[in-house]
Formats: structure tokens, C-alpha cells, sequence
């Protein structure tokens, strides 16, 4: 069997390949994730419920017998679903959505559940639940969220991909912060993984993370809706096309990034235009704020009321205080001051967001931001226990400009192109109009060809580990 260093360079593609020619086993790519996540799970906490025992895939899919991770925002059979809340913290579920058959059959195997903040609401990765998990770049700093267990555990070496969900930047931004391949399709791309009709979910869209594009391209044509009148079915190379891209940094709060987020932004800008692209730099869009987060809010807000409110009537008692964390009761309190609806009141400020949106990206075949204004952030600088006013603020320095593509619907990418000077990853994004998909995979490709980033590995991952013991073994005795 190939060692672990080796099997975990391998993206989710190939180590199908090593399956199918018969070189390994199911069981062999399923006992080699074991001991990778026995070796650094302890320390990243990216893994909360690992399957509790030796698994098979049941489907002879494209993916046949790769190991994979599910956010645990989501139900697998047999492994607890918690939605990162001491709520649910003993909940076991035997429930399987219809996008978690789509992974069954194309061979895929369910290794365990990632960390998540509380029901995805804040762009971090630490609970009062779980504690924090930890970004293998820089053990100090957040992998931000909220799919950021599902982004480290890719970024270690873990697992090839990992499901993750995006409902204002929470695939981006850990891709971002990770170095790793962030993708979310447009809303309502892909089939049901949610039951919940919320609006909150419905601004959500359900991926993956990837260190390959051809592997989130392929996740995404297991996972489409196949009715839709357009689907995107499997991208498979980059095209000759030329585009046109518009670009801007200024957030939606209005603020620029910071000086090494500006100029990874400059060196992708040169990029693109040496290969091709015509780059123009616009006027960001002007957005009512903070209106417009504060509504934002008010609908993550409304989704975890609706929750406590269904608990309240079928449980002997009432949700106690202890069992959410004050972030998420601060949010549900908030309801309770306004005087109107805040869904209907929410619903029309994001109408008047996307016709500004739509407005000044009309002219462009896509559009260039940076995905995070911040090179990182500190652990803790997310914690659940501050002031809701302050993680309103902090949220935004983070999401400001992500978000502004879930209320609109449209498929947008983190690409890893670069790495600040102090080694940390900074991811450049793209978005483009709803059922865009194929185009901005078209470009993801070009971009990997063009700045491989696939072999950039941080510290605390199976590979650079396996190289740090090899030269150690290696090296003359003093």
C-alpha cells in the first residue's frame, strides 16, 4: 500500500483511479484516512465525530471507495448530528437527505462529521461545544468558517475533499484561509440537503472543498439538480474563451483591505491579463448599510427562533440558556425588538442589494474581489461569548465581500493563487450571474495551470510531517 504522505498528496480522483485499476482497496483507502486523522485530529480538531467503525462504499460511482468528511450541518446515517450547538449534542440521526444518496452512489465514504460554528452562523470554527479548531498554517489563527473543519481537514491532508456549505462566505472564506479550492454554486444548483425552509437556508448553497478543481467540478455534477433546464454537468478543462472581469476592494461596509490582501489583488489582476483577460477596475457597489447586515442577521436570526420555537412544543421543557451559546440567544432576543416583520422588512432591503449588484456587474462576464479583506484573523476574534455588536462588526470585516453573493444567488470561487509573507494563504475571488458555473470552472482550471498551487502544504499536515521526519532520520549525525 502507498503510505499515507503519499495517498494524501492524492486528490479524491485519483485515489478513485488507484481503486478502480485495483492497485488498492476500499478497505486499504479507508484504513489510511483512519490513521491520518488519528495522527493530527487530536491536535487540529477539525474531525468532532469520526465513524465509529470500518466502513465500504455501497456504490460503484466515479468516487468508489474515496473517504470524505460531512459538515455537520448536515444528517449522515449513524454519526451524531449536532450542528456545532450543545443543544443537539447527544443527537444521533439515522436521516439521509437526498444530496448525501448523491455522495453514496458515486461511491463515496462517509469518514465523520466536521466542526462547524453553531448552526453555520458566524464565519469561525469555535463553539462552546467543540472548542476551537485549529488552521494548519498557523496554529494561532482562525481557518474561519463556518466550514472550517471541513477546510482544515482538507488543508492536513486528511481527507482529499470534505462537504462544506456556504450561506455568506462559509466555503469561501476557510478556502481563503486554508489554501485550498472554495466553490459555491448558485442557489438552488444543487438537490436538497436541507430540509428546512428557512430563509437563511435558502441563501445557503452546498459544496465541497477541494485541493483540485476537476474535484469540485465533479462533485458538483454528482450533486446538481439534474431537471434544471440547464445543468452544468462535469467541467472538465479550461476554455479558450477571452473574458471580460470587472473588479473592486472595497468591501460592503466600505472598507479597503489590508496592504497584503491589496497586493495579492495586484498580482492577480496581472495574471489574468497575461493571460489573456480584459481586467477593469469599477466602482465597488454601494449597498444601505448597516441596514443591510443587520438584516442579514435578523434572517439567521429568525431560522434559529423558528428552531427554539420547535423545541419549546415537542419537549417536556423549554430550551435552556445554557444550551445555546449567547451569540445565538443575542440574535433571537433581536427579533423581540422589532416592531415589524423582520423577514418581509430583510427581504426587500436584499432585492434592493441585488439590483444594485446586478446593476454594476451587467456589463462584465465576471467579477474579481479579493475573498477575505484581512491576511487572518486571531482565534478567538470570533468567539460566540462577545457582543453580538461586536461580532456583527467583526462578521463583516470577514464576509464583506462574500455575502453580497448568497443574497444574490450566484456561483462564486475562492482560487489559492497566494501566500503573504508571513506564509499565509489569501484567496482571490471570482463570481459571476446566477447558472454561471461552467464558466468560472472554465477559468479555476486555467488559473491551477497557470500558478500550480496543489503542492503547497502548511506544517501541521500528513505531508509536511512525513517530510520533517524523513529529513530528520536523514540528516548527519553533529
Amino acid at each position: 500500500m502507498k503510505d499515507l504522505a503519499e495517498l494524501a498528496k492524492l486528490d479524491a480522483i485519483a485515489q478513485a483511479e488507484l481503486c478502480a485499476s485495483g492497485e488498492l482497496s476500499a478497505a486499504e483507502l479507508w484504513s489510511a484516512c483512519m490513521e491520518r486523522i488519528a495522527i493530527l485530529n487530536p491536535l487540529l480538531r477539525a474531525v468532532v465525530t469520526p465513524a465509529s467503525g470500518p466502513s465500504t462504499a455501497r456504490h460503484a460511482g466515479p468516487l468508489f471507495g474515496v473517504p470524505f468528511l460531512m459538515k455537520d450541518s448536515s444528517p449522515w446515517p449513524g454519526l451524531r448530528w449536532s450542528l456545532g450547538a450543545r443543544l443537539f449534542g447527544a443527537r444521533v440521526t439515522q436521516q439521509q437527505t437526498e444530496y448525501g444518496r448523491r455522495l453514496e452512489e458515486a461511491g463515496l465514504v462517509c469518514a465523520g462529521k466536521t466542526a462547524l460554528s453553531e448552526f453555520g452562523l458566524l464565519p469561525s470554527t469555535e463553539t462552546l461545544l467543540e472548542g476551537a479548531t485549529l488552521n494548519p498554517w498557523n496554529l494561532a489563527r482562525s481557518p474561519l468558517g463556518s466550514s472550517g473543519g471541513s477546510a482544515v481537514a482538507v488543508a492536513a491532508g486528511l481527507v482529499p475533499l470534505a462537504h462544506a456549505n456556504d450561506g455568506g462566505g462559509s466555503i469561501r472564506a476557510p478556502a481563503s484561509a486554508c489554501g485550498l479550492f472554495g466553490f459555491k454554486p448558485s442557489r438552488g444548483r444543487t438537490v436538497v440537503a436541507n430540509r428546512s425552509g428557512s430563509e437563511f437556508v435558502n441563501m445557503t448553497s452546498e459544496h465541497c472543498l477541494s485541493r483540485s478543481v476537476r474535484d469540485s467540478a465533479l462533485f458538483l455534477s454528482i450533486t446538481e439538480d439534474r431537471s434544471l433546464s440547464r445543468p452544468v454537468g462535469f467541467v472538465r478543462e479550461p476554455s479558450t474563451r477571452r473574458l471580460r472581469i470587472g473588479t473592486w476592494t472595497t468591501s460592503m461596509i466600505g472598507k479597503e483591505p489590508e496592504p497584503a490582501v491589496l497586493r495579492a489583488h495586484e498580482r492577480t489582476i496581472s495574471l489574468l491579463r497575461a493571460l489573456g483577460h480584459q481586467v477593469e477596475p469599477i466602482a465597488a457597489p454601494r449597498y444601505e448599510m448597516p441596514a443591510l447586515a443587520d438584516a442579514y442577521y435578523l434572517i439567521a436570526g429568525a431560522a434559529v427562533a423558528n428552531v427554539v420555537d420547535t423545541i419549546d412544543r415537542t419537549r417536556g421543557e423549554p430550551v435552556q440558556s445554557g444550551e445555546l451559546e449567547p451569540f445565538t440567544w443575542a440574535l433571537v432576543d433581536a427579533l423581540a425588538d422589532c416592531l415589524r416583520d423582520p423577514v418581509v422588512d430583510s427581504l426587500a432591503l436584499f432585492a434592493r442589494a441585488v439590483g444594485i449588484y446586478t446593476e454594476a456587474t451587467r456589463p462584465f462576464d465576471l467579477v474579481l474581489t479579493p475573498t477575505v479583506g484581512v491576511e487572518s484573523v486571531p482565534l478567538g476574534y470570533l468567539s460566540p461569548i462577545l457582543a453580538r455588536e461586536t461580532l456583527h462588526e467583526r462578521a463583516m470585516v470577514v464576509l464583506g465581500h462574500t455575502a453580497i453573493h448568497n443574497i444574490a444567488g450566484c456561483p462564486a470561487m475562492s482560487v489559492p493563487l497566494h501566500w503573504s509573507d508571513a506564509g499565509l494563504p489569501m484567496g482571490a475571488q471570482f463570481a459571476a450571474a446566477p447558472g454561471e458555473e461552467a464558466l468560472l470552472l472554465a477559468l479555476a482550471y486555467e488559473l491551477e495551470q497557470a500558478e500550480p498551487w496543489q503542492q503547497r502544504w502548511p506544517s501541521y499536515s500528513i505531508p509536511s510531517l512525513a517530510a520533517s521526519h524523513s529529513a530528520t532520520i536523514g540528516a548527519p549525525s553533529p
